[in-house]
């Protein structure tokens, strides 16, 4: 099974890779043939999408996981990592495909199979390595503050941000999601509040569910649970 998973990762680590280099090449492509001269900020634009976020965190995540693989390495501060990764993109996966398929983001021309890969596979993909891949460590509950941080970190900085940007296109501010303008929202920051509170809830559900797994007393993924040291101990009896 482990080198099952290192060939899985490797080709998912090239999938959302390419998908989200081929968006950005496919955006500037895009940018450029509409005259478009304030290309760093649609770059900053690009990088605050919390789907690029999440599928850049995916790859990072993968590639570290070969690699720890083929030192024979499993610090118990990595299934922290994954459980991050996995969260943020099952979350990615579930906003997207309840709330935004069909949409056109204002990210420039959308690449259809890179759109798949960051919003459907690539999730998918790596709830199924947390399920099945070997190494997953008990996680403590305590680790669902870890989890939640940066959404928190990132709906403020897009909140604050998005009043203080003008684009030329929309003739207005910026947000990466169209539930997140209070311009265009029908109740303003009302509606806002609402998918904020929302999304949160989904991904404070997520991420209790990707601890909940690890907490598992046995399966193809369990590996230990990590003390209060951080150090790795072995799996208790209970869940």
């Amino acid at each position: 099974m482990s080198a099952l998973f290192l060939v899985l990762r490797v080709a998912a680590a090239l999938a959302i890779g390419a998908a989200v280099v081929g968006q950005i090449v496919t955006s500037l492509a895009f940018w450029q043939s509409q005259g478009l001269t304030d290309i760093p900020f649609r770059l900053v634009n690009f990088f605050s999408f919390f789907t690029i976020e999440s599928n850049v965190l995916a790859t990072v995540v993968l590639v570290m996981a070969v690699g720890l693989a083929l030192l024979r390495k499993n610090p118990p501060w990595f299934s922290v990592l994954r459980a991050v990764a996995v969260t943020f993109m099952v979350t990615t996966g579930i906003v997207y495909n309840l709330l935004l398929r069909g949409i056109e983001l204002p990210q420039g021309a959308t690449l259809d199979w890179s759109n798949e890969i960051l919003h459907l596979w690539g999730p998918l993909y790596l709830l199924l390595d947390w399920l099945f891949a070997p190494g997953r460590h008990r996680l403590e509950w305590k680790h669902i503050g870890t989890i939640v941080a940066f959404p928190i970190v990132w709906a403020i900085y897009t909140l604050v941000r998005g009043p203080l940007t003008y684009d030329v296109v929309t003739d207005g501010p910026w947000y990466p999601y169209p539930f997140l303008n209070p311009v265009t929202s029908a109740n303003g920051y009302l509606s806002v509040a609402f998918y904020v509170i929302l999304i949160a809830a989904v991904i404070g559900l997520v991420g209790a569910g990707v601890i909940r797994i690890s907490r598992l007393r046995s399966g193809p993924g369990a590996a230990g649970a990590i003390d209060a040291d951080g150090a790795v101990a072995p799996v208790p009896r209970t869940a």
